[in-house]
């Protein structure tokens, strides 16, 4: 088969479930733009901050983007192209995209809160408490992960490491100027563009070279300031100028799929066990954010919300923003799918899944007339620095859930409980555990892990937007479905998980997995009651 129709099929597919699916979606659930968003009534300049749709676009689609849609379909890969592929068009259409769009309305009508204050307002406070700590947990395997995956990254192209940090710079100065000094956005977005390319210069002319361990450490102290900062100092102008090196990229290798008119090699379909586990429930919570993603709820109800500007924006954002991602996730599929079964194993056990996708991306890119070599430093570049849009604002949201876990409650002062809120120690305890699980996890353990946390919180954030269009007497149908898949699946995950961490002697997996399990259960079945309750009070149910 050629490779060029299976990205042609997609975009099809996507852009027509956007103008329709999408659309449909945004009338359930009420869009309305002449409502002033919490981000103008609750301005507050550091975390609600009124953002034009194309920055905030920008900083939503590189935070939620990441390695997830690159490695996930990589390595699941395993099952063979077509199930991959049929997962991210459908899922994301019909589940992952809508999961998106609905966790940043239902944050939007409760005051830009998360999806734990949601929970609170429309189901109770305990379930509040055990989201908070499930999302908690969930970010902590996030850091950890996406900590080692880019140092890991920097290790192997030093270049990108030296351009990462240029970034961080030029991304303050471009705040700055835009926020404080009063700049055009026309007139500061291609001069930053532009700086943005000379770092990328500067970086091969000067990698900077430092074992993983190292890069680990300095990679979490750099996400706990930026996690810490106000949003515009750092995490939005940076997440704005390498959204458009992601675009880039993104347009670069479609076009240059449709040059180079690769074949497929791997299989449609290998088996349905593999090492990696069995097709369901394995295959639904590797792909992870190639189709749908629990994450990307915590995004968009955690900073997205705060600084959504207009309603008229959330579509484009957010059901948008997911199957943009789709796009990626099948480019990278591409990438591992026109070699042929043996091949695609050595290449990921040589140079790893983000290594594979660089390498298939860089082939992609011969037929624009750019030389293998610079084609893969230059795509390494550009997926190690938008890995780094994730690690930082997954722990700015990490310190957000450890906030809201650990606040007080009314009428109760303690000096303990306002020491623990501060954001400079919230974000410090995340950081330390999830150091922890960086220096001393197995990556084989903790991605699977990862990916059914990250699917069970997907299923508990469309559990939160039933309940509460369910309270306002309205269909909820379009997410029950969703949920109800996505709980089975990524339970049935975790507790395949639990047996193989437990083989391999991972103790603190272990009980990982036993602690999200159990909280996934109580949190469902406080929401269940509630949602039967809800219904009693509809005539005729």
């Amino acid at each position: 088969m050629n490779a060029i129709w299976m990205l042609v099929i997609a975009s099809i597919a996507f852009i027509v479930a956007y103008l329709t699916y999408g659309s449909f979606i945004a009338k359930k659930l009420g869009v309305d733009p002449k409502i002033k968003t919490p981000a103008h009534t609750m301005r507050d300049d550091v975390d609600y901050v009124p953002t034009r749709g194309p920055v905030l676009m920008g900083h939503h689609f590189a935070s939620i983007a990441g390695v997830g849609p690159i490695i996930g379909p990589i390595v699941a890969s395993a099952f063979g192209w077509l199930p991959v592929f049929l997962w991210v068009v459908i899922g994301g259409v019909f589940i992952g995209a809508v999961h998106d769009f609905q966790a940043l309305m239902v944050s939007i009508r409760h005051r830009s809160k998360t999806i734990s204050e949601v929970l609170k307002e429309n189901v109770g406070i305990s379930s509040k408490k055990l989201f908070a700590a499930f999302v908690w947990l969930t970010i902590v395997l996030i850091i950890a992960v996406f900590a080692n995956v880019i140092a890991i990254a920097f290790v192997a192209t030093p270049a990108a490491a030296t351009a990462a940090i240029l970034f961080m710079v030029l991304a303050i100065l471009f705040g700055q100027a835009v926020y404080r000094r009063g700049v055009s956005l026309r007139v500061a977005t291609p001069i930053g563009v532009a700086l943005f390319a000379a770092c990328i210069w500067l970086g091969i002319l000067f990698p900077l070279e430092l074992p993983r361990t190292a890069w680990v450490v300095i990679l979490l102290g750099y996400s706990y300031m930026a996690a810490s900062l106000p949003v515009w100092f750092l995490l939005q102008p940076r997440d704005y100028l390498e959204s458009f090196m992601l675009y880039g990229m993104l347009a670069a290798a479609f076009i240059g799929i449709l040059v180079t008119n690769p074949t497929i090699q791997l299989p449609a379909f290998t088996a349905f066990e593999v090492p990696i586990g069995y097709l369901f429930p394995i295959l639904f919570v590797t792909v992870a954010c190639g189709a749908i993603s629990g994450f990307h709820s915590i995004v968009s109800s955690g900073t997205t919300s705060k600084q959504l500007s207009s309603e008229a924006h959330a579509k484009p954002i957010s059901y948008g923003g997911m199957l943009i991602e789709g796009i990626l996730a099948v480019i990278a599929l591409t990438a591992v799918a026109v070699l042929a079964l043996g091949d695609r194993a050595a290449l990921i056990a040589a140079v790893g899944p983000v290594g594979a996708f660089a390498r298939g991306v860089g082939g992609f890119l011969t037929g624009l007339g750019i030389p293998l070599d610079v084609g893969i430093t230059l795509t390494t570049l550009v997926v190690a620095s938008f890995a780094l849009t994730t690690l930082d604002t997954a722990t700015r949201l990490c310190r957000f859930s450890f906030q809201e876990l650990t606040e007080k409650e009314e009428g109760k002062p303690s000096t303990i409980v306002e020491i623990v809120t501060n954001r400079w120690v919230a974000g410090a305890i995340g950081v330390v555990f999830a150091a922890v699980l960086a220096l001393t996890g197995v990556f084989g353990l903790i991605w699977p892990i990862f990916g059914s946390a990250n699917q069970l919180l997907a299923s508990l954030a469309l559990l939160a937007g039933a309940v509460w269009l369910a309270k306002l007497g309205k269909s909820n149908w379009f997410l029950l479905y969703p949920m109800i898949f996505m709980l089975v699946t990524a339970l049935s995950a975790l507790v395949f998980l639990f047996f193989r961490s437990l083989a391999a002697g991972h103790t603190l997996l272990v009980i990982i997995s036993v602690v999200l399990f159990v909280l996934a259960i109580v949190l469902v079945y406080l929401a269940i009651s509630r949602l039967v309750t809800e219904r009693k009070k509809v005539p005729g149910k």
